[in-house]
């Protein structure tokens, strides 16, 4: 059947889906998939550079620059490989450590730190950081950008009527004059100081193994 506002499941892909889609690569399952193997890389690149862990030893430049590839390059392709694996584990995160152990077999240096992949983690260990990156990516990439974009365009309606003159109110009766492009200057200024908090907000994680009950 094909994907129509009629036929999707929710209207965040039906009857909104032209607002969107420029979030399907990262709050999907493939972008979960891409979050994952992120967050699988970049602790296996941090187990190779303790100093106590001698069974991987610091990776090569080029062992990096392969381990980089795999999550830069993350395609439909490799999330499709990963839910093959997955209908075998029946784990989605297992499926995961599983396709980068097969990855990196091309790899003769990174054949030993297989089985360092996923080492001392539990499954929401890299959850847990994949939905923190996926808030990241879509602040920084989507959500900051088109705020930033709206505050453009009150800036230069702000110039541009700053001559209009208007009625202001207070408690709905009429009051002193003003000016329509002062009173969206001071949504600007508003906007401005929220952006910043957004922008601020600390995304948070937890990486410390299983915890039990």
């Amino acid at each position: 059947m094909e994907l129509s506002a009629l036929t999707a499941i929710s209207p965040v892909d039906g009857r909104y889906q032209n607002k969107s889609t420029i979030l399907r690569p990262i709050f999907s399952e493939y972008g979960l998939f891409r979050f994952r193997v992120i967050a699988e890389v970049e602790w296996l690149k941090s187990l190779s550079k303790n100093p106590d862990i001698k069974e991987i030893g610091d990776f090569s430049a080029k062992s990096t620059a392969f381990l980089n590839s795999i999550k830069n390059d993350f395609s439909i392709e490799d999330a499709l490989r990963i839910k093959g694996i997955e209908q075998t584990t029946n784990h989605d995160v297992k499926a995961v450590e599983y396709f980068l152990r097969e990855k990196i077999q091309s790899v003769e240096e990174l054949k030993n730190a297989a089985k360092f992949i996923h080492f001392g983690c539990t499954s929401d260990d890299i959850n847990n950081i994949s939905y923190a990156l996926m808030l990241k990516e879509t602040r920084e990439n989507v959500l900051s950008p088109k705020l930033n974009e709206l505050v453009v365009t009150l800036k230069k309606m702000t110039a541009d009527y700053a001559s209009v003159a208007m009625l202001s109110r207070t408690h709905g009766q009429p009051a002193s004059p003003t000016t329509l492009g002062k009173e969206i200057a001071v949504y600007v200024e508003r906007l401005l100081k929220q952006i910043k908090e957004f922008e601020d907000v600390k995304l948070l994680g937890k990486f410390n193994g299983a915890v039990g009950n």
